[in-house]
């Protein structure tokens, strides 16, 4: 017991402390680097894109169902952010679509 509410201590406190480190670091009228704004505009685009290689790693085009729930579900997303330009609802969509594919259909 006492160890599992240790590692919640330090989990908290790290979390903490990772989260104040930029507002002590660059805050007040201290401007902040131009490498750390490229990296705000340019991580955010490079994470999604590892999330999707990541969740498209293991497809099989040489097995049914040849990967097609994989791929209409990145279709799905793809359409439902160019039409309501809303992350939140692309990737439930998304999501929506791929369970459904999965458990009715394939």
């Amino acid at each position: 017991m006492t160890h599992s509410i240790l590692v919640i201590a330090v989990t908290a406190l790290v979390t903490l402390v990772l989260r104040f480190l930029p507002f002590l670091v660059f805050g007040g009228k201290r401007e902040t680097p131009a490498y750390i704004s490229y990296l705000g505009r340019l991580l955010p685009y490079a994470v999604m894109a590892m999330l999707v290689v990541y969740c498209l790693r293991n497809i099989s085009f040489a097995a049914a169902p040849f990967g097609v729930p994989e791929l209409v579900s990145c279709a799905a997303v793809i359409l439902l952010h160019v039409w309501k330009r809303s992350s939140i609802l692309s990737i439930l969509g998304g999501t929506v679509c791929y369970m459904l594919l999965v458990q009715l259909v394939f």
